[in-house]
């Protein structure tokens, strides 16, 4: 797998999102829902919560340019819309921790590369408020060893086995290790029948 798909540790400042059960719709408009591509999905990341309340997190100078989102607990829930994890994607995100995360919105994810760690309640609730202090500050995310760091202060983290090794190994990206294998798909392609005798 190329080197560049391989996510063993990602750095970066963090924003944090205080609140629970923030679904996909949330996190992007269905109305966005119709773009054939995603180009432009990160203007209207939490689009409608942004009108709503001025002083929402993504609206924040001080937290532009960061790439970590600290989020509460079930984040991703409702519908399965990959354009959620792609909008937060292209607005910088390259990683994410939080309490608990939607099963269908970690797995949208993971097809990114882009992790999604979880922590104990107390530890989220501490991370929050520590970047909110120091959003300067870069927070770790050593996906290889499942641990989060911020400062001085290391917090153990949780990351489902299947998805790890996906991360730590580049095979996240589905299409590149098929790009990667495809001398041996052609090698077994010959040998079928159904496929070889047409």
């Amino acid at each position: 797998m190329s080197q560049d798909h391989i996510r063993r540790q990602i750095v970066g400042r963090g924003i944090p999102l205080p609140g629970h059960d923030i679904d996909t719709d949330r996190i992007m408009p269905a109305r966005y829902l119709k773009s054939v591509t995603f180009q432009g999905l990160e203007g209207h990341v939490f689009e409608d919560d942004r009108r709503q309340a001025s002083d929402h997190p993504f609206n924040h100078p001080r937290y532009h340019g960061a790439s970590i989102l600290v989020v509460g607990r079930n984040f991703g829930s409702g519908s399965s819309r990959e354009h959620a994890p792609e909008g937060l994607r292209r607005w910088g995100i390259r990683g994410l921790v939080g309490e608990s995360f939607a099963e269908i919105f970690i797995g949208n994810c993971i097809a990114l590369g882009l992790p999604c760690l979880t922590l104990a309640p107390e530890d989220v609730t501490w991370l929050m408020e520590a970047v909110a202090r120091n959003p300067e500050q870069e927070i770790v995310l050593h996906v290889e060893h499942r641990v989060v760091t911020f400062g001085d202060r290391t917090i153990p983290a949780r990351l489902a086995d299947a998805h790890h090794h996906q991360l730590v190994t580049g095979t996240w990206n589905a299409t590149g290790a098929l790009l990667e294998a495809g001398e041996a798909i052609e090698r077994v392609a010959r040998k079928l029948p159904y496929i070889s005798g047409y």
